[in-house]
């Protein structure tokens, strides 16, 4: 059975899709503001692919201000794509579903609370924010 209904399915698919593209925006904005040479040589490659293959190198390029939009970003992308195969919805972890109320707060969320918990608190011992 679907964690979640066809409906439900079409919207975070809508919403997901126009966060995409806010976060593209805006990444092409700041872009366009740094004076970094290496910057100015991915602008044009960077707005012309769908696939946005340049996100890990542009973090490297260690640009604050698209870092941030870069990894949520690629959590956006990562949503549609379990979106397409069927996953979304579904926990990574425990297989179980993600509830609603979760997914509507966080459209991007791979794990249920329990799971992302208990990651949290791995990471959280180990050092990790």
């Amino acid at each position: 059975m679907d964690p979640i209904s066809d409906p439900q399915r079409d919207e975070r698919r809508e919403r997901l899709t126009r966060r995409r593209g806010e976060l593209r925006a805006e990444i092409q904005r700041e872009l366009e503001k740094s004076d970094d040479p290496r910057v100015a040589g991915f602008l044009n490659h960077f707005a012309e692919t769908e696939a946005w293959v340049l996100a890990d190198i542009l973090a490297d390029l260690d640009v604050q201000t698209v870092t941030r939009d870069v990894a949520e970003l690629s959590e956006v992308e990562a949503a549609l794509v379990r979106l397409e195969d069927g996953s979304y919805g579904t926990c990574a972890d425990c297989g179980e579903p993600i509830g609603w109320p979760r997914l509507n707060a966080q459209p991007t969320a791979e794990r249920c609370i329990a799971c992302q918990e208990k990651v949290e608190r791995r990471a959280a011992r180990m050092g990790h924010p």
